[in-house]
Order: C-alpha cells, then sequence, then structure tokens
C-alpha cells in the first residue's frame, strides 16, 4: 500500500520501533502515589532541561495549560491571552467552566506576539466591577512563529511590573529553541510555568508536561487530580516521553528544512498564495475555497491528507521525508493539470 502523507498536523506522528521498545521495557509504578520512576525521571529531566523546580506529567497539553492556569488564578480572577492562543481558542474555554477564570483575548500582532501596549490597556483597574487580572499567557510557536527572545525578555519585565503570573503555552517551543539556536532556557527562563507537548514533533504517543516552581507543581498536581489527569502505571507513557526528549528534539531541524522545501515549491503554482517564509514546521497557504476542498479530496484519493480551506495550514514532522513532499509537490501538480 503507498504511504499515507499526513499533513495535518504534528500530533499524527507514531511512535517508532525504538520508542514502542522503550515503552514495553518501562519500569512502573503507581503515579498517584508518586512511585512510578519512569514519571519520575521524565519530570526530573524536563525540569532540568526547562530550567524549573518542578514539572508535573499530564495526559495532553489541554490539560497541562488547564491546570496551570487554575495554579495561578481564582475563581473571579482573569488571563489575557492572544485571541487565536490555543489556550483560549481550542482548548474548550476550560479554564472559564472548571475554574471560573475570565479569559481577556487580545489580537496577535503579525509576528505572533501582543504587543505590551495593548495587553496593558485591557488589564483592570483594581476595582470590585472588574475581575481580577493575574495572568499573561503567550504562546511559542504560535503558527510556526517564533516569538523573538527580546520580546520575550520585554514581556518578562511587563508581567512583573504589572504584577502578573507570566505563563507559556510551550508545545512547540523545542521547535522555537532549535530554530533560534538556543538552549531552551533561554526562552523559558523569562516564565513562572511552561506546558511542552511531547506529542507533536517529539513523536511521543501521549503526554505533555507543565513546569514550575515546587509549589506551584503541588499546587497543580492537585487540579490535575480534580481534572481527571492522575494516572496510575504512566511510565509506560512516560518512557516515550524520555526516548523523545533523548532522541527526537535536534531532529526538528529537519522537518523546519521540509517545510522551506514545501513552501518553495508551493510558490510555483500560480492558484496559490503562500503565505511567508515558513520559520518552523508550518507552512499556510490561500486557495479559493471551492478549490481548495476540490485539492484536498483529490489529494485524499491520493492517500494525502490536509484539513480544506481557504487556509490550509500543512505541517511537516517525523513521518515526512523530503520524498514524501516532493511526492506532495507531484501531485499538487496533477491537480492544477487535470482539473
Amino acid at each position: 500500500m503507498e504511504k499515507i502523507i499526513d499533513m495535518r498536523s504534528d500530533t499524527v506522528t507514531k511512535p517508532s520501533e525504538e520508542m514502542r521498545r522503550a515503552m514495553m521495557d518501562a519500569p512502573v509504578g503507581d503515579d498517584v502515589y508518586g512511585d512510578d520512576p519512569t514519571v519520575n525521571r521524565l519530570e526530573e529531566m524536563t525540569a532540568e532541561l526547562l530550567g524549573f523546580e518542578a514539572a508535573l506529567f499530564a495526559p495532553s497539553g489541554t490539560q497541562a495549560n488547564l491546570v496551570g492556569i487554575l495554579s495561578h488564578c481564582g475563581r473571579g480572577d482573569e488571563y489575557l491571552v492572544g485571541q487565536q492562543a490555543h489556550t483560549y481558542r481550542y482548548e474548550g474555554g476550560g479554564a472559564a467552566v472548571f475554574g471560573s477564570v475570565q479569559p481577556q483575548p487580545i489580537e496577535f500582532e503579525p509576528d505572533s506576539t501582543l504587543d505590551l501596549a495593548k495587553v496593558a490597556e485591557k488589564i483592570k483597574p483594581d476595582d470590585f466591577h472588574f475581575a481580577r487580572t493575574r495572568l499573561l499567557c503567550l504562546e511559542n510557536t504560535q503558527n510556526g512563529k517564533c516569538l523573538p527572545l527580546s520580546y520575550l525578555a520585554e514581556a518578562r519585565q511587563f508581567a512583573h511590573s504589572h504584577n502578573l503570573a507570566l505563563h507559556l503555552d510551550g508545545a512547540r517551543l523545542l521547535n522555537a529553541a532549535v530554530k533560534q539556536q538556543v538552549p531552551p532556557t533561554r526562552i523559558t527562563r523569562h516564565f513562572d510555568s511552561v506546558s511542552l507537548c511531547l506529542s507533536k514533533g517529539l513523536g511521543a504517543p501521549v503526554g505533555s508536561l507543565l513546569c514550575g516552581t515546587g509549589v506551584f507543581i503541588d499546587e497543580a498536581r492537585k487540579w490535575r487530580k480534580m481534572a481527571g489527569g492522575g494516572m496510575r502505571q504512566a511510565g509506560i507513557l512516560a518512557a516515550a516521553g524520555i526516548y523523545a526528549l533523548e532522541n527526537n528534539v535536534e531532529r526538528l531541524s529537519e522537518d523546519h528544512d521540509n517545510a522551506k522545501r514545501l513552501s518553495d515549491g508551493l510558490r510555483t503554482f500560480d492558484e496559490l498564495t503562500v503565505d511567508g517564509d515558513p520559520q518552523t514546521n508550518m507552512v499556510f497557504v490561500k486557495i479559493a475555497r471551492e478549490r481548495g476542498d476540490n485539492l484536498a479530496n483529490f489529494l485524499s484519493d491520493r492517500n494525502i491528507l490536509v484539513t480544506p480551506g481557504e487556509t490550509v495550514r500543512l505541517v511537516t514532522h517525523l513521518g515526512i521525508d523530503g520524498q514524501d513532499i516532493d511526492r506532495f509537490l507531484e501531485t499538487v501538480s496533477s491537480f492544477f493539470t487535470s482539473c
């Protein structure tokens, strides 16, 4: 059977045989009791990698961000966040539903930063008419774009001057670190808490980590339990995360190179408009809606999966190599030739 090329997301990656063996061989215990040695090792190595006192293993990035927000904010508090940010738009409103924490969305700038002057305007006065603004959430990468290192320092100073905690949805922060050629701590040192996803470009099947101070993680552990994230012999899953951190970080640059190769190839089609140069592993392409739907169906019939729309997001990952990029481009060419 012809290989399926799946560019819908980097969440579609499959664990390698080596990762599966690591999972099978993992020593396990009961993580709710703190007895799973593999989970403990993953949490310790992630905290060290990102420069924090402690870390907490969660089943998903959504839950890691949720318990992070709930650990920073109380009932009736507010967090400031990007209008298209995952923590606001794509996590089911969890902070509002479970914690009565109000989001205050703000439009992203073209470079995926939040204009700090606009953020300042959204901070509520210290008045009983308003929610209490407690937290600023950033995202790195956001739509494949890396937040500038200088901006992170400015955001840290801004948060401090306004008495706000600073959280990073760092689902793909290692993509940013690899692209910017810096250790992850150059990014994370500015934040009070950071989440990191293992099941995107790193290739693990499940899991995210939340990092912070020891006291913060103790609070987050309580919220994780309330949210149903207390797992038992979770070392089987944690082993995949350990393998990913030990073996799949530097190779993220291959995904970035493939995204550039894809972007350059797509620019040759007059029917498509490629949105800028990809910084990491995402390419955004504009196409007329009806043609976009037809293209998605044409590709699907040939074992190539994309998400249809007027703007198509194409994501490279460890399941895609240079030959797959060439096949994708050849198939797109066939579509425009025949349709």
